[in-house]
């Protein structure tokens, strides 16, 4: 059986090192992973969309529409911009967390939350909201919306928090290690 993990957000928070601490501990449970990133303009904030697929009948990495098991989050406007990818029945994971583009900065527009999260309520079966500003402030380290996601996701049942972690100790500096495993614990 296979898992379709769709994870996206904006550059410089974190999901390509989400989609490799998902493939590490997918690959280290003895699964076949593929995975891709659509990075657009990720240096300035733009989308950036993580394709992760997991299982033995899996020919390319890019998840196609409607096949995403589940979709992880980094704000709720991606969460919306990729909904198209999630299956009916599928999960969304979300920080609640909208960061204003700067199109809706300049023309004086600003992209609600709860209109974003009310909408993906109404189109995924199982949506697990969470507070990362919340996890951030208790963990003293901005830079661990990732971990804290994907700790959402394993308590979601998408993967183990102990695979998890021993993929963090493979790809995060020592110096990190705690704090990231802090941050899994957190969304868990």
């Amino acid at each position: 059986m296979s898992k379709n993990i769709i994870i996206c957000g904006v550059g410089g928070q974190g999901t390509v090192l989400a989609a490799k601490v998902l493939s590490q501990a997918a690959i280290a449970n003895g699964e076949r992973v593929l995975s891709a990133e659509t990075i657009g303009m990720a240096q300035r904030g733009g989308s950036v969309v993580s394709h992760v697929r997991i299982g033995e009948d899996i020919y390319s990495p890019l998840v196609p529409q409607g096949q995403a098991d589940v979709l992880i989050a980094f704000e709720a406007a991606e969460a919306v911009r990729n909904i198209a990818y999630l299956k009916q029945g599928g999960t969304v994971i979300v920080n609640k967390k909208v960061v204003q583009p700067v199109t809706a900065s300049l023309s004086g527009k600003a992209f609600d939350e709860n209109e974003m999260i009310d909408y993906l309520k109404k189109v995924a079966a199982t949506v697990v909201v969470v507070d990362t500003d919340e996890a951030c402030r208790e963990l003293g380290s901005s830079k661990v919306v990732n971990m804290v996601l994907l700790g959402a996701a394993s308590r979601a049942g998408l993967i183990d928090a102990n695979e998890l972690k021993a993929a963090i100790k493979q790809l995060v500096k020592p110096d990190f290690y705690e704090l990231n495993v802090r941050a899994v614990d957190w969304g868990k």
